[in-house]
């Protein structure tokens, strides 16, 4: 195998499948990327067996050559070797070549690195997937569907269906589904299918937010197929495996409450700041609690107290509020996250009770729900 390649395109792919190489995996040869030669261009892989990515770059683009092919073949490159070498090579072009035992020369500028490869034959197969029912949604749809659910998986492995991101697809609308148990995230959006098909998926947090890190900030579609243990999701040049989590995802729907006693509406980013400066004691307490209650004429208080440190209240005006009087107390970092997941400049938010959950929505958009379970501290 013989090639040369300019530098930026080939760095860019190598960070890209770097996200699924991990140095914690039991089959050595996975630490390695995989580098194809053809006729077409030059195909890179990364895998830790949960997470496969093939990036793909073509011989020329818009009519100018990124690759030269000297002479096809394969190799396998250790990882971690590989990627530094190429951030740090002198020249716009590199060339690598397979000499005999598969030792590898990678030639750039007045600099040479020999690396010992591995055998291309024994690096494990892709999941080959039946593309029959694809779905599509643009890149940046989906980068916000994400960004706006994947921070409420559970980060504790007792419960590992929680992990991920409950993907369910009905009607042609894909909803997203987060929990942690104590805290909800929910997006949906209408997506594109040939053929209407329902799935009931749970993919992984940590594979959502890899795939979230390379795609590109445009809104071209992206095809998503799923299959009975994977997903795969196609870009431009790159192919994004993940397995699926196995077990049932928790009916979510029977914690979102459909009545409300008392309801506030609020400027998003006043609410935001204010519960930030609250959290600024809490942080020394255990839960990190603030407590949050209507005081009358549309005015809110939120406080908070850690004894050994001292208090902080404020009031806040909100834009309505309407319903019964209102003393609740939530975890600080849950609200903030919740309230930066939203897009837009006013939430209204839904309480049924000082320990029933409560739920904010961005007003006059019910695509987006996060849903957040009290603290008893009244």
């Amino acid at each position: 195998m013989r090639f040369i390649i300019q530098r930026d395109h080939l760095v860019q792919s190598v960070q890209d499948v770097m996200k699924a190489v991990t140095s914690r995996t039991t089959i050595p040869i996975l630490t390695g990327i995989k580098i194809v030669a053809t006729e077409e261009g030059v195909t890179l892989t990364g895998s830790d067996s949960d997470i496969s990515i093939e990036s793909f770059i073509p011989k020329e683009e818009d009519d100018k050559e990124i690759v030269e092919i000297k002479q096809p073949g394969a190799i396998v490159l250790q990882a971690r070797f590989f990627s530094e070498m190429v951030k740090k090579l002198p020249s716009d072009f590199v060339e690598i070549e397979v000499q005999n035992h598969l030792q590898t020369v990678i030639r750039s500028g007045n600099s040479e690195f020999d690396l010992i490869g591995l055998d291309a034959e024994e690096y494990p197969q892709l999941p080959q997937i039946e593309e029959e029912n694809v779905f599509r949604i643009p890149t940046d749809l989906l980068k916000a569907m994400i960004r706006q659910t994947s921070f409420a998986v559970s980060t504790s492995e007792t419960r590992p269906i929680l992990t991920g991101v409950n993907w369910k697809v009905e009607n042609n609308e894909l909803y997203c589904i987060a929990t942690d148990s104590h805290r909800l995230a929910l997006r949906k959006a209408k997506i594109e299918m040939e053929t209407p098909a329902n799935y009931n998926v749970v993919i992984p947090g940590k594979s959502l937010n890899e795939l979230s890190k390379i795609l590109a900030d445009n809104n071209e579609q992206i095809e998503i197929v799923i299959t009975e243990n994977q997903v795969l999701f196609k870009a431009k040049h790159l192919l994004f495996f993940s397995r699926l989590l196995e077990g049932n995802y928790p009916d979510t729907s029977r914690l979102i409450p459909n009545e409300s006693k008392t309801e506030i509406v609020l400027h998003t980013k006043e609410f935001l700041h204010a519960i930030d400066r609250a959290s600024l004691l809490a942080r020394e307490g255990k839960n990190n609690v603030v407590k949050f209650s209507t005081i009358g004429d549309g005015v809110l208080e939120i406080s908070s107290n850690t004894p050994e440190v001292g208090k902080v209240v404020e009031e806040l005006k909100g834009v309505s509020v309407d319903g019964e009087e209102l003393k609740i107390s939530f975890s600080a970092k849950y609200m903030m996250d919740a309230l930066k997941a939203i897009e837009g400049n006013e939430i209204k938010i839904l309480f049924t009770g000082a320990m029933r959950p409560f739920v904010i929505y961005p007003i006059n958009d019910d695509s987006t729900l996060q849903l957040i379970l009290p603290v008893r501290t009244y």
